[in-house]
C-alpha cells in the first residue's frame, strides 16, 4: 500500500489497554450524518410518544409524563452528545498487514483483523450517507467475531481502501481461512 493514502506507523496515544489508536479519524462530515439520523429517529420516537401519551388514561398521566421526559432528553442527548463524542473516538487505519478500527462513543471497541484473514472487502453508501458523500467500508473476515466495518469515511478516501484491500488480498494465497 502507498504510505501517502495508508500509513503505517502514524503516532497515536495508548489506550488503557496499551494498545495505540489507529491513524485516521472518520470524516469530519460524520457529525452531521449522525446528527441526521438520530434526529430522524428522534422525531419518529417523539411522534409516537406523543400519540401515546394522548391516548393514555388520565390515572396513568403522573408517571407518564416523567418517563416520557426522561426518554426524549436520553434522545435529544443522543443528537447533540454522542455525534461529537463518536467522532473524537471512532478511528481506522489499514496497513500492509492489518486493519485496525476503534469505534463507540460510551464503550470502546477495537478490532484487527491480518489482511490474510480478509475475505471480502464492501462497501455501502446509504441515502443519507450519499447527501454528506460518506461510505462504510465493511472487511469480512475468516473470524467468528464477524466483519470489520470502517464507518463514515469520504467516498474517495472508501474507493482506493476498497480497491486497495481487494488488490492485496487478492493476491493473497490460500483461502483466508
Amino acid at each position: 500500500m502507498s504510505p501517502d493514502t495508508v500509513p503505517t506507523d502514524a503516532p497515536g496515544s495508548a489506550t488503557p489497554t496499551g494498545l495505540r489508536e489507529p491513524a485516521h479519524q472518520v470524516s469530519s462530515r460524520a457529525v452531521k450524518y449522525w446528527v441526521v439520523n438520530g434526529l430522524i429517529s428522534g422525531i419518529i420516537i417523539w411522534v409516537v410518544l406523543f400519540a401515546i401519551y394522548l391516548l393514555i388514561p388520565d390515572s396513568w398521566g403522573r408517571w407518564a409524563g416523567p418517563v416520557i421526559i426522561l426518554i426524549l432528553a436520553a434522545n435529544l442527548s443522543d443528537v447533540t452528545l454522542e455525534p461529537i463524542i463518536r467522532y473524537r473516538r471512532t478511528r481506522w487505519e489499514v496497513t500492509d498487514e492489518r486493519v485496525f478500527v476503534q469505534t463507540g462513543w460510551l464503550s470502546r471497541d477495537q478490532r484487527i483483523a491480518p489482511l490474510s484473514r480478509v475475505q471480502t472487502v464492501d462497501t455501502h453508501r446509504g441515502a443519507i450517507m450519499r447527501l454528506f458523500g460518506l461510505a462504510n467500508v465493511t472487511v469480512t473476515t475468516a473470524s467468528a467475531a464477524g466483519p470489520i466495518t470502517l464507518p463514515c469515511l469520504d467516498s474517495d478516501v472508501a474507493d482506493r481502501i476498497t480497491a486497495e484491500l481487494a488488490r492485496v488480498t487478492g493476491q493473497t494465497e490460500g483461502d483466508a481461512t
